[in-house]
């Protein structure tokens, strides 16, 4: 995947933090990994958060997040978040991730994410990134 445009990998270790007393990775832990997977391919892309939120005064929220969990990771593995921008439109970004082992696939996420001004009312994403993905189909 990474080859593509719009298209990142996030290699992550697991530590002790991440899972529960049985050493399994906590759900929650997986919308971390997403978190900083997503931002690593905005910052690949040319648009880092603060510089979004300092100089246009845009953020993004996370609206919607689907998550299928398949298969757990555990302490110490060595897991990638694989990130694809899947599609834009004027204020939503969608997005699909999957978190790895190798080649086994240990969740799949599908998140649409919105971009706010400060006040928290919607704003259009910038051209210079809607135009980096296919167009989005319309808001279920």
């Amino acid at each position: 995947m990474p080859e593509q445009r719009g298209a990142h990998v996030l290699e992550t270790r697991v530590y002790y933090e991440d899972t529960d007393a049985g050493g399994v990775v906590y759900h929650t832990a997986y919308l971390r990994f997403a978190e900083r997977a997503r931002t690593e391919l905005m910052r690949t892309l040319g648009f880092d958060h603060a510089g979004l939120l300092e100089r246009d005064g845009l953020a993004f929220a996370v609206r919607r997040c689907e998550a299928e969990f398949l298969r757990p990771a555990r302490l110490d593995d060595l897991v990638e978040v694989h990130t694809l921008l899947a599609g834009a439109s004027a204020a939503r970004l969608r997005f699909r991730q999957t978190v790895r082992r190798g080649s086994e696939v240990l969740v799949k996420m599908t998140l649409q994410i919105v971009c706010l001004r400060p006040d928290g009312r919607p704003a259009r994403i910038p051209y210079q990134l809607r135009r980096m993905a296919p167009r989005a189909p319309a808001a279920r």
